[in-house]
């Protein structure tokens, strides 16, 4: 969608509330038909003979519509795909998508610590866009991702790379979907309390079931309250989603989807602590990773957002299938908060900011698609060829004030009312209408399969705030190729070249418009999903080479530091593979294996050419393994343990300093779980960090420094029916 780079500090303090990102667009979920099966939870029987058998279907996945839009399988897809399914997420007991993605290959999260409110990812470099059951989330260029629950949600799922060919302006790293929870026929659903580290404290459940022949529903809701690692931070959350399905006839489904969720975050700095004492030693003493630097009564961020929607599927034929995706959304946030200016040649006096903010974003978004199959001759055609538009409207402002010292290591806070800075002329007062007319051919000849989609895309952009010199206008047309074989054993290479734009909002210091920037990707890999093994063995493996290349990024002027110019290049090389697998209901394993080597290549300001991009560790490593006993006195038991390994990375690139750099240090990780199944019940406690590893997850300046999460454990209970 849209990009916009900010002036340098306040680029700083913006990081307080909301990242700067482009929008794009995913979609990786299960066929319609799924919604007859439970809805991917981890379901425990017990056998005539007392065996305890824990059944986890899609912990392995098999299918995503994120890379083709239609229901191509995993292994047929020239790109790479991860898909973290519910059971997954149930099993490791992840909170949110930054912790779910620990395993994946490729994909950094947590760049800012346990941030309460929102998903900070990095997808090969490049910070990926989010997407809503197909439909882009209403993420501009101040809000990264509107920080939906993970708890609402059947699967995350990862499109790692070039993705414009059917979603349009997108990153050149990748996207990501979110799938929700959707109705089924079946009676079933669960009740789930959380206790653990923190105080946290959460109660959640979903219920699906048939209402009336032809009508079925869902519910699915969730309540936090929790503290934080950092002292007198408290944390709540409220979250709805209800979901109902109407059969109209046998060849048409209409299945509504709303979202709900209320957030209120009191106290928090969301990180700023200094360089001096959490990268590196402070030669007064020690940093305590509690610390609190702001206001505790005066720091809050409030959140409310809604969306609904409906996906509408009429087969025409058992050859002609057409799809609408559809949402309304509305989101709102505000926050004020003071936190870390500058740390004092004393090396404890710390200056402070007041910073307050707010942000409100409508967005009306809808994607048309048909999907045909036939024959030429030999020749088996999927095609493809959808309509979408996206009518979105942001407003955003900010204050900006001086705040009272405060001591590192002694915080005293104020007793007095602090007053609110006034708010300034809008940061933001946008809005854009994209369209994007595209089509693609998968066609295929015994094993081998061939790919071939393009798109034109029409932007317009409004910047109310400038009048009609804000009107402005990008548009680009972008294609993919790929070629996939597949043997009769499952083993599947493949090829593919695509390439992506990235539509930017602003100027230059001269005044001359941002063109959109461009990225071009080839990728080569290989899959295998063990169809020649045993039914008890379920495995998806990948291994994938990629060279992505982005030319006109927004980089900064050397002559105008506080401006952006397009004449640099950014690339981003690597290797990566990954493998999901479960054995005969009893073992699961999650390994991963990354080297993404992302820097700029080209850029007027020198300090920049060869800096590595922010918060992307050259080198990441992950393998978590999980059993459970199935006979015996302690049939029912299991647990596992998992290691993560990053290497270091930089917090920041040279030209938003102009002085010192800061990078993370490697870090290597431990998790653990114990788990204890029965039919209807499952008791868990999952832990991560477990040695209770001290280290900044990210520093990108003098006070910019953000603790990663402290050793968290936490039990739950889940009954389910």
């Amino acid at each position: 969608m849209l990009v916009r780079r900010v002036p340098l500090r306040l680029s700083a303090m913006l990081l307080a509330g909301s990242a700067l990102a482009p929008p794009a667009a995913a979609q990786a979920q299960h066929t319609a038909d799924d919604t007859d099966k439970t809805s991917g939870v981890l379901q425990t029987t017990r056998t005539d003979k007392g065996a305890i058998i824990v059944t986890a279907d899609r912990f392995v996945p098999d299918g995503a519509i994120t890379a083709s839009k239609t229901t191509a399988p995993l292994i047929e897809t020239p790109q790479s795909v991860s898909v973290i399914s519910r059971d997954q997420i149930d099993l490791l007991n992840f909170i949110d998508v930054q912790q779910a993605v620990r395993y994946t290959a490729g994909v950094a999260g947590e760049n800012y610590g346990p941030d309460l409110r929102f998903d900070f990812l990095r997808v090969r470099g490049f910070i990926p866009v989010q997407y809503i059951d197909g439909v882009q989330a209403p993420v501009s260029d101040t809000i990264d991702n509107v920080g939906l629950d993970l708890y609402g949600f059947e699967a995350v799922d990862i499109l790692k790379g070039s993705a414009s060919t059917l979603y349009g302006s997108t990153p050149p790293g990748g996207i990501y979907n979110l799938t929700s929870r959707r109705p089924s026929s079946q009676l079933g659903g669960e009740i789930q309390v959380k206790y653990g580290t923190d105080d946290f404290k959460q109660a959640a459940g979903t219920i699906t079931g048939e209402l009336t022949p032809g009508i079925s529903a869902r519910l699915t809701g969730l309540y936090r309250d929790r503290d934080s690692q950092t002292d007198f931070v408290t944390a709540r959350r409220a979250y709805v989603a209800p979901a109902v399905s109407f059969e109209i006839g046998p060849d048409t489904k209409v299945t509504a989807l709303g979202y709900y969720q209320w957030d209120r975050v009191e106290g928090d700095t969301n990180g700023f602590l200094p360089a001096a004492g959490v990268l590196f030693d402070n030669p007064v003493g020690r940093v305590r990773r509690s610390v609190n630097l702001g206001e505790p009564d005066y720091n809050f961020y409030r959140r409310e957002q809604w969306g609904a929607g409906y996906e509408l599927t009429h087969q025409f034929s058992s050859a002609l299938r057409f799809t609408q995706n559809l949402r309304w959304t509305d989101y709102s946030e505000y926050q004020q908060v003071i936190y870390a200016g500058s740390l004092g040649a004393d090396n404890r006096t710390v200056s402070r900011f007041n910073f307050p903010s707010r942000d409100d974003t409508q967005q009306f978004t809808v994607d048309n698609r048909l999907d045909a199959s036939f024959a030429t001759g030999d020749i088996e055609h999927r095609v493809l060829v959808g309509l979408d538009f996206r009518n979105y409207r942001e407003q955003s402002a900010f204050g900006f004030g001086f705040a009272s010292d405060i001591d590192l290591f002694d915080p005293v806070y104020s007793t007095a009312p602090i007053a609110v800075p006034a708010f300034g002329d809008n940061f933001t007062d946008i809005r854009l209408k994209q369209y994007g007319l595209y089509a693609q051919d998968q066609m295929k000849l015994g094993g081998f399969i061939l790919t071939l989609s393009g798109r034109q895309d029409w932007t317009r952009i409004t910047d109310y705030r400038i009048g009609f010199e804000g009107r402005d206008k990008q548009d680009k047309f972008t294609w993919r190729a790929g070629a996939t074989y597949v043997t009769e054993a499952g083993v599947a290479p493949y090829l593919s070249y695509s390439t992506s734009f990235l539509t930017n909002v602003g100027s230059t210091f001269a005044g001359e418009r941002f063109a959109p920037s461009e990225g071009k990707q080839w990728e080569v890999g290989i899959k295998y999903d063990a169809r020649g093994l045993s039914d008890d063995v379920k495995l998806f493996a990948t291994a994938a080479v990629f060279h992505i290349k982005q030319d006109n990024p927004l980089l900064t002027d050397p002559n105008n530091v506080f401006f952006d110019i397009q004449t640099g290049r950014v690339v981003s090389k690597g290797i990566e593979l990954e493998a999901v697998a479960r054995f005969y209901q009893k073992l699961s394993v999650n390994a991963s294996y990354s080297y993404t080597d992302a820097k700029i290549t080209r850029s007027d300001f020198a300090p920049e050419v060869g800096a590595r991009l922010e918060a992307t560790p050259r080198h990441k490593a992950s393998l978590f393994v999980d059993y459970t006993q199935d006979l015996g006195a302690l049939a029912g038991f299991g647990g596992g343990a998992g290691v993560r390994h990053l290497s270091s990375s930089p917090g920041v690139i040279p030209s938003t300093i102009g002085g010192e750099l800061y990078s993370s240090p490697a870090v290597t990780l431990f998790d653990a779980t114990l788990h204890y199944d029965l039919p209807g019940w499952r008791f868990a406690i999952n832990g991560s960090n477990m040695f209770d590893k001290r280290y900044a997850g990210r520093c990108n300046g003098p006070t910019g420094c953000f603790f990663a999460q402290a050793r968290q454990v936490i039990g739950t209970v889940t009954k389910q029916f």
